[in-house]
């Protein structure tokens, strides 16, 4: 399972939200470049890069920083926040982005999603982003009827990198991840299934480790130092 420490980006910022909730902010760092540099340090190979304000305002908003982080982390990134065009996906990945995270317009134009990862194979991951099972769009700020297992059975039929699970209930809230959904996630399609929301014990951990996840990303215990990554690290290279 590879661990993918997350980097979310407001105003400039390095923060955190809980629950989604852009009126519960932390901020973790006034220099994001910094954080990735810091994180890279101590043994991340990968990062997980959100671009809040874009994903409030529909389009890559905090681009600078981004492509700093880029240039300067030296590992393979993925990116999430306001990606709804395809000329947004084709400026992203110019930059060096590795992958990119589709969530909003995924979920309202399937067939436009379909499109752009036969157009990009391998190069687009799904993120599903819920709440009791039910898929939220618009940065968490939306709440459809979809459900996620639904949308995830459809987009694995098509030439996805991944799908990254988020239960916003549990994100950034340090109360351990839902591990019964990521068992549903995993029985319901063959995708690579990356976890999200809630990691804040080496056990939590090791016991998504040993679900057959393909990656987990962990945002707020690091920030808080609830976990360390090195840690972290050779807990799941033990499993």
């Amino acid at each position: 399972m590879q661990i993918y420490p997350a980097i979310d980006i407001r105003g400039g910022h390095c923060v955190r939200l809980r629950q989604g909730d852009y009126a519960q902010e932390t901020i973790f760092g006034d220099d994001p470049v910094a954080v990735a540099r810091r994180w890279v340090e101590q043994g991340a190979d990968r990062l997980h890069l959100v671009d809040l304000d874009g994903a409030k305002q529909g389009q890559p908003v905090n681009g600078e920083v981004i492509r700093a982080i880029l240039r300067d982390a030296g590992v393979p990134c993925q990116l999430g926040g306001g990606l709804r065009t395809e000329t947004h996906i084709r400026d992203v990945l110019g930059w060096g982005v590795e992958r990119v995270i589709l969530s909003t317009r995924a979920l309202l134009d399937p067939l436009w999603f379909r499109s752009i990862c036969e157009l990009f194979p391998n190069r687009v991951v799904l993120g599903l982003d819920a709440r009791h099972g039910k898929v939220a769009t618009h940065g968490w700020l939306e709440q459809s009827e979809r459900s996620a297992v639904e949308l995830a059975r459809e987009a694995a039929a098509w030439p996805i990198a991944g799908i990254v699970y988020t239960d916003i209930s549990r994100d950034g809230t340090l109360g351990g991840p839902n591990i019964d959904a990521y068992r549903g996630m995993l029985a319901a399609v063959s995708a690579p299934v990356f976890a999200s929301g809630g990691v804040t014990t080496l056990d939590n951990v090791r016991e998504l480790a040993r679900l057959g996840l393909a990656g987990c990303i962990v945002g707020r215990a690091l920030y808080e130092g609830r976990l360390d990554l090195k840690h972290v690290i050779a807990c799941v290279r033990s499993v």
